[in-house]
């Protein structure tokens, strides 16, 4: 399961990572989140080795959306070394589009 990570947590399980860390920032009320959640937790649960997956509830952690310049959601960012590496934007997306946007950051 993808962990929910604050305001708090962010900088120490994101930023300070060492692998690579995908970030989902969703909302409750955002249907398309919704319809990606399926496709975040199988990649939580069975993506590659190296990969981190995270949620941020802009709801609950404006701060972070807003220093990342997340102006829509669903929003993914791929963090690695503690900066973006790729990004994307929208629902709709295949797991198999998630794991091509990561994959070439994972060593």
């Amino acid at each position: 399961m993808a962990q929910t990570v604050s305001q708090d947590d962010f900088q120490s399980v994101v930023v300070d990572s060492d692998g690579v860390v995908l970030v989902d920032f969703y909302a409750e009320w955002c249907g398309p989140c919704q319809g990606m959640l399926p496709v975040v937790e199988d990649l939580a649960t069975n993506g590659p080795n190296g990969l981190t997956v995270v949620k941020v509830n802009i709801d609950e952690a404006p701060e972070i959306a807003s220093e990342y310049g997340v102006m829509s959601i669903p929003t993914f960012k791929v963090f690695k070394g503690g900066e973006v590496v790729a990004e994307a934007m929208g629902g709709g997306k295949s797991k198999e589009d998630m794991l091509a946007m990561v994959s070439e950051f994972l060593e």
